[in-house]
């Protein structure tokens, strides 16, 4: 098939949809997004991979080894002040987002998929959201059956827990 034919299909289709997103679930009832443009990679690696550190905050997960790259493990739901029940898993979904230099590995309960969404469709966030949350936030996404939340990358590597301040 033709390399070109493919950009140009891609191309079209980002048109209609406008920009694409990571859909990821955070909790048992928090959906959120996270633009494609920081997202590295998506991928599940089982549990005994991490690394756990000594004295580090408690959203510091440890330390994995990906593509010869050390990266910190980050729980997302914890960041974001999110409840996240504690679950013994044997595997971890991890998103690796970059912004800059900055690389980390986001845990979420669970990777959803690819969705696009235009400008337009991005809101406030309602009242109901938490002020610990709304920093990391450029607004919501009202679908028919649940509010997903569209994060802001820069702003989760920017954390305040995560600089040591």
């Amino acid at each position: 098939m033709n390399t070109s034919a493919l950009t140009l299909q891609r191309d079209r289709t980002q048109n209609t949809i406008g920009e694409t997103y990571l859909k990821i679930q955070l909790g048992l009832k928090t959906s959120a997004v996270l633009s494609t443009k920081h997202v590295q990679e998506a991928l599940v690696l089982p549990a005994h991979q991490l690394t756990p550190m000594p004295n580090m905050p408690a959203c510091m997960l440890g330390l994995i080894n990906r593509r010869s790259r050390v990266l910190w493990v980050i729980d997302l739901a914890q960041i974001l002040g999110l409840p996240n029940p504690e679950t013994s898993s044997q595997q971890n979904s991890l998103v690796l987002l970059q912004v800059g230099s900055i690389l980390l590995a986001l845990l979420v309960k669970q990777i959803e998929g690819i969705a696009g969404f235009t400008a337009e469709t991005i809101q406030s966030p309602p009242g109901y959201v938490t002020s610990a949350l709304v920093p990391y936030l450029r607004g919501c996404i009202l679908q028919k059956q649940e509010i997903l939340l569209v994060l802001d990358a820069e702003a989760i590597v920017q954390s305040p827990v995560l600089s040591g301040h």
